[in-house]
């Protein structure tokens, strides 16, 4: 099954887009933001659908330098999880960043610390969190597979739109995943594409889903886009 993130109708209220893409997939991934914002898990519980979450993440930084804000970003991370542990859903996170490359050490630092907060409160409310790779920006963390010592025994989402932009792909698709977000570019902009309108060689990444029993998501940025990733992917010859 293809999932879907509610991204591609972030312009609608959460039950409207909750009603056209239960059209197309039993599987949806919700961007816990703007209209789509959880407060509690009602309007999701009036579709038949398999959720996933994805934590609110603008003005969030599990990694600040300042305690404040860390303490802020776990908090309202610690809501998200609250409401994902209600419907079973899993959680996709963001690594969070450092400001200055002088910052990086203090800044890993409190990333483990909230990496710790976060793994009790998942091991409470028996929930399952996947930190997820980012794209083409200067000073986030897991950038490349070569920072996954970073999350230590949490899952791992690939974004494969980010990993193209990053020319590390092929490397990210040898490590272990436990999610996959989908989108297409051509390595320059993180445009969220519809598949097909890029350069990822989505036949490779298919195999890597078949052999990791991961249920991809369609982060396209149009709901037309999406129904075309969706007949793009299922075009391509499953591997025996």
């Amino acid at each position: 099954m293809l999932g879907v993130s509610t991204y591609c109708l972030h312009g609608l209220p959460l039950d409207s887009a909750l009603e056209q893409l239960s059209g197309i997939t039993g599987m949806v991934e919700v961007m816990d933001e703007g209209y789509h914002y959880l407060a509690d898990t009602s309007v999701l519980e009036n579709y038949s659908l398999r959720y996933s979450i994805h934590a609110p993440y603008h003005g969030i930084n599990i990694a600040s330098v300042f305690e404040t804000i860390r303490r802020a970003s776990i908090a309202v991370t610690l809501e998200c999880f609250s409401v994902a542990a209600e419907i079973g859903a899993n959680v996709v996170l963001h690594p969070g960043y450092y400001a200055w490359e002088q910052e990086k050490r203090s800044a890993r630092r409190q990333f483990t610390t909230s990496l710790g907060e976060l793994s009790n409160a998942a091991d409470d409310l028996s929930l399952t969190f996947y930190f997820e790779n980012m794209g083409g920006m200067d000073y986030f963390f897991l950038r490349t597979p070569d920072e996954l010592d970073l999350i230590g025994d949490a899952g791992f989402a690939l974004d494969v739109g980010h990993a193209n932009l990053n020319n590390c792909l092929p490397a990210f698709l040898e490590t272990a995943i436990d999610h996959m977000h989908i989108h297409d570019n051509y390595g320059r902009n993180d445009s969220h594409s519809p598949v097909g309108d890029g350069d990822i060689d989505f036949t490779a990444v298919m195999k890597v889903l078949q052999r990791n029993h991961v249920t991809p998501v369609l982060e396209v940025a149009t709901f037309k886009g999406v129904v075309r990733s969706i007949d793009a992917l299922l075009q391509i010859p499953s591997t025996p």
